[in-house]
């Protein structure tokens, strides 16, 4: 990556979708992130756009209920715009088992049929073993050939030691031995560089 220093200069909050005909008219790169309910994805979001509260957070599992598209420029040598994509939280929520179902078929029906998606954030709390629901949902996503970056969140809670052994845990637990997985905390962004790097090396994947 010659060591440049990426940057994001803009970002807006654009739609909240939970059909295709709700998505952007505007096709550009998505960047997407899931994970289980109040794993801190709003909080990512909000940290790695250096926006307070672009993505609104909350300590009730199954705040974010639609998929939510935000429109972001991020500053290389030039411009270059893309979506962060927050999907609603798997797992555990604070809502019915129909709410649930009905998240599950409109998530399942982007993830299928955008053809603008460049790799998927699987977010796991970095604290605590994988749940089954997280093994589950990158089965699925390896299956349907979905690239992922396991982002483990929460890292400012650990020590370095504890880090080091949890994120081998979680490695082991995946059982994917190449299975890329970063550290991240939204409350002193670390991880945040080695994050838009990642995004970076994505987008400009597609000018060669």
């Amino acid at each position: 990556m010659e060591n440049k220093i990426y940057r994001i200069t803009k970002s807006e909050y654009i739609a909240s979708a939970v059909k295709s005909s709700q998505y952007p008219a505007e096709k550009l790169p998505e960047i997407v992130f899931i994970g289980r309910s109040n794993v801190g994805k709003s909080s990512l979001i909000n940290s790695l756009t250096n926006r307070k509260n672009l993505a609104h957070t909350s300590q009730t599992p199954g705040k974010t209920q639609t998929i939510n598209f935000y429109r972001v420029t991020l500053k290389a040598d030039e411009p270059h715009d893309f979506y962060l994509v927050d999907l609603p939280g798997y797992g555990y929520a604070k809502v019915s088992k129909d709410s649930r179902r009905v998240w599950a078929k409109f998530i399942e029906e982007y993830l299928l049929t955008s053809r603008e998606i460049k790799f998927v954030c699987q977010l796991v709390d970095l604290r605590h073993p994988p749940m089954d629901s997280d093994l589950k949902m990158l089965q699925w996503l390896v299956e349907k050939n979905l690239p992922v970056l396991i982002v483990a969140t929460k890292s400012d809670k650990l020590s370095k030691t504890e880090r080091a052994k949890n994120l081998a845990v979680i490695k082991k637990s995946f059982g994917i031995e190449e299975l890329p997985i970063l550290p991240y905390s939204s409350k002193n962004n670390d991880g945040h560089s080695e994050l838009l790097d990642v995004i970076a090396e994505s987008l400009l994947e597609l000018q060669k």
